[in-house]
C-alpha cells in the first residue's frame, strides 16, 4: 500500500513537471509573451543571451505569487522579445535581507 502511494504521488510530482509550458520569447510580441504568462500563471521563457553567442538562457516566468515557492517573493524580470530588447515579466526569488539589518537584530557575542 505505501508503494502505491509513493509512486502516486511521483507520478503527480512528474505531472506537474512537465504541465509548465515552454516558450522562445524572441518569437513572440511583449503583450503576448505577457498574456501567455497571464493565461496559463507559469511558464519557461528560453532565449539566446545577447552577451555570449550561442549561451541559452531560461528561467520560469510566473503571473503572482500563487505559482511561487514557499518563502520566495515575485519579482520583475526582463527578457527579450520580437518587438522589445526587455519585456517586462516577474519571477520567483527568495528575498535578499539587508546583512545590517541582521546584524543589528542578531549581532555575535
Amino acid at each position: 500500500m505505501k508503494t502505491i502511494l509513493l509512486a502516486a504521488c511521483l507520478l503527480l510530482v512528474a505531472a506537474e513537471a512537465q504541465a509548465v509550458s515552454r516558450y522562445d520569447p524572441t518569437r513572440m510580441s511583449c503583450n503576448k509573451v505577457q498574456a501567455t504568462i497571464a493565461r496559463q500563471g507559469a511558464v519557461i521563457l528560453r532565449y539566446q543571451s545577447s552577451r555570449v553567442p550561442g549561451l541559452p538562457l531560461y528561467d520560469r516566468y510566473v503571473q503572482d505569487e500563487r505559482f511561487c515557492n514557499m518563502g520566495e517573493v515575485r519579482t520583475r524580470a526582463y527578457v527579450p522579445s520580437a518587438d522589445t530588447k526587455s519585456c517586462a515579466v516577474y519571477v520567483c526569488k527568495r528575498p535578499e535581507f539587508d546583512r545590517r539589518f541582521h546584524r543589528r537584530l542578531f549581532p555575535r557575542h
